[in-house]
């Protein structure tokens, strides 16, 4: 029983981290920087009490070399930063993120860190709704941030906690207060409400009921980026089943069609934007995101091989952040594109040793799903859905990526950082407490 006990408590923990973690921002409009601030130091203090109590029992080679040094040239560029002060408190943060997600990973078996992330993500998607449905509801015109106080002054709509927009089917932001982050969150809890279905993990009308309400946030926030990962998430997904279900000598048209199906998407991305973007509802730049990607350009090509100095989140009180990204009286905090962002802040070098991080995971989470390990075989275990799971997880934070900068910060990072770490441990200690 006692065991029991501090198993629920350690699930419940790591939920507890992941929903601070991707509801961030529902933390800071109910409670203030501070209050958020306090939580999260709160939080990075246990994760170490855990990590040192169980230091001789952790596989410590899973953090991936490649990731190290990515974070060590990260570090380093606080000596040639354009503002070392805001560098340096970007990179504790990453810093800190990165431990929490390493830790929950090194002590938590599998099924516990899925239960875990679910847990979070279902506190997420049913606050949001029951939140929304209040403010339709009951208060009936847009809510603000309880510590914001704007007086007069005309309010732009991205600085609404909530539009009240439920009751005409959206777009709604949820506790997150932003509905391409709603989106993503959805489409993550429908990965795994999905895996967990599949292998039976939870009770079938608990699980249809949840797969349920994650689509239907989904097509509330109408989200483009999300329904551009989705479309991505199904294709490997399909394309891993297919895989699995050939021998590894005979794959050669899996691989054929996935790589014609690239080019051909593609192409056809880049010779039909305009009606591309018109399908999806966005306008041809994307929203804005073209005038923020090319006032990033502008920044790569003054310094393409260090770059600016890591920053993390973008610091709107130092230059050159605080006039880079402004649109209808909105300064936007990131690149809205991940391989920019690292590009602008750590140079050429940072983005080749990122994008082998993402590479190698992809590689390790893709034979993971598709190659049944040899310790299965021996114990004629079924091959589960769950080993699809990394590399559907991957595949949606690298398509969001295209359009976001959340994969660096926060719950993005915490997530790809528990991936590329929970694919390089071994197949028995897949995820399983070392």
């Amino acid at each position: 029983m006692v065991n029991r006990a501090r198993q629920n408590a350690h699930t419940g923990l790591v939920g507890l981290t992941f929903f601070t973690l991707f509801a961030s921002d529902a933390w800071r409009n109910l409670i203030g920087w501070w209050g958020y601030l306090a939580l999260g130091v709160a939080l990075l203090i246990t994760w170490l009490i855990i990590v040192l109590r169980a230091r001789r029992s952790l596989y410590w080679r899973a953090l991936p070399a490649s990731f190290v040094i990515f974070l060590i040239w990260a570090g380093l560029s606080i000596t040639w930063s354009a503002y070392p002060g805001a560098s340096a408190l970007g990179w504790g943060s990453t810093l800190a993120t990165a431990f929490v997600a390493y830790g929950i990973v090194l002590t938590t078996d599998r099924a516990e860190l899925v239960r875990g992330l679910g847990f979070a993500l279902r506190w997420i998607l049913a606050v949001s709704l029951i939140f929304e449905a209040a403010v339709s509801l009951f208060v009936r015109h847009p809510v603000l941030p309880l510590w914001v106080n704007w007086g007069a002054t005309k309010i732009p709509d991205a600085f609404y906690w909530s539009q009240d927009r439920l009751l005409s089917l959206g777009p709604i932001q949820g506790i997150v207060g932003n509905r391409n982050l709603l989106g993503f969150i959805a489409l993550l809890a429908l990965i795994i409400f999905c895996v967990q279905l599949a292998d039976r993990a939870v009770w079938r009308g608990s699980g249809i009921m949840w797969i349920v309400i994650a689509a239907a946030t989904l097509v509330l926030t109408r989200s483009s980026t999300v329904i551009v990962a989705l479309v991505a998430v199904a294709v490997v997904a399909a394309a891993a089943l297919w895989a699995r279900s050939r021998p590894a000598s005979r794959r050669w048209p899996v691989y054929l069609t996935v790589g014609a199906g690239a080019i051909v998407t593609l192409a056809t991305a880049s010779l039909w934007w305009r009606p591309v973007v018109a399908l999806l509802g966005r306008s041809a730049d994307a929203t804005g995101r073209t005038d923020i990607w090319n006032a990033v350009w502008g920044l790569i090509v003054e310094r393409p091989v260090v770059g600016w100095g890591w920053i993390s989140y973008w610091a709107p009180w130092v230059e050159p952040f605080d006039h880079l990204a402004e649109r209808k009286g909105v300064l936007y905090l990131q690149a809205h594109n991940a391989w920019l962002d690292v590009w602008m802040q750590v140079g050429i070098i940072g983005l080749i040793l990122f994008s082998l991080v993402a590479l190698m995971a992809l590689w390790r989470s893709w034979f993971l799903a598709v190659d049944r390990p040899r310790w299965d075989l021996d114990d004629h275990r079924p091959f589960t859905a769950h080993a699809l799971m990394p590399l559907l997880l991957l595949v949606a934070l690298l398509a969001q990526s295209i359009a976001e900068s959340r994969i660096l910060v926060e719950g993005g990072l915490a997530l790809f950082i528990a991936v590329i770490v929970a694919v390089k441990m071994p197949a028995r200690g897949l995820g399983e407490r070392r």
